[in-house]
């Protein structure tokens, strides 16, 4: 008689704590604060989510931090998705510095939408992004990002696959920032036609 597995159990969380240790973000220096977000750059972000399948995106949850420029591209972003007719479950903020991040984790995942939209300062996205691994089923690969974001200080100090497959735009709108296994690349998105190959290039 054959005998039956049993169903393999989830791992466990990992011990260690999702804060980044002070002396990691010292050594990166003061990163920037976000510039104001362009006209060109939320015209790409909203291309790539209304992209053809298999994106099929309707409804997003839109997070941001609390400086001027990202509480703006944030209200932009919210603005222009719901004048296409799509939906806006939840629009998240958070501060740079927080004792754990665990509650705006849980506000930022609260609902189930079909992306994350996320308009931030580096250093406070590389901080939440490990609580929402560490503490959350929040998928990276579904989140998008303005261009403040596709720099490739956050993914070292966010840790090795915590920002897997998050994407963005530039601030010209001309390219498409992806991190992979680290690394930030970005490539030239294919015309209509199909003209030109995409090209791309890590930062």
């Amino acid at each position: 008689m054959p005998v039956k597995s049993l169903p393999s159990l989830p791992a466990p969380p990992p011990a260690t704590s999702p804060l980044i240790p002070h002396g990691e973000a010292a050594a990166y220096g003061d990163l920037p604060s976000p510039d104001p977000h362009t006209d060109a750059e939320l015209a790409a972000l909203l291309r790539m989510l209304t992209a053809p399948p298999p994106t099929r995106i309707a409804s997003v949850v839109v997070g941001h931090s609390r400086d001027a420029a990202s509480c703006s591209a944030a209200a932009a972003f919210v603005e222009a998705w719901r004048a296409m007719g799509r939906e806006v479950l939840a629009v998240i903020d958070w501060p740079e510095v927080a004792a754990s991040w665990l509650r705006a984790a849980n506000r930022f995942t609260a609902e189930e939408p079909d992306g994350w939209v996320v308009a931030a300062a580096p250093l406070g996205w590389a901080q939440m992004s490990r609580r929402l691994r560490h503490s959350t089923d929040w998928d990276p690969a579904r989140t998008y990002g303005f261009a403040s974001l596709g720099d490739s200080r956050i993914p070292a100090l966010a840790g090795p696959a915590t920002l897997q497959g998050m994407r963005g735009a530039t601030a010209d709108g001309g390219s498409i920032w992806t991190i992979d296994r680290g690394w930030v690349t970005q490539r030239v998105p294919v015309p209509p036609t199909g003209d030109s190959p995409p090209v791309a290039r890590c930062t």
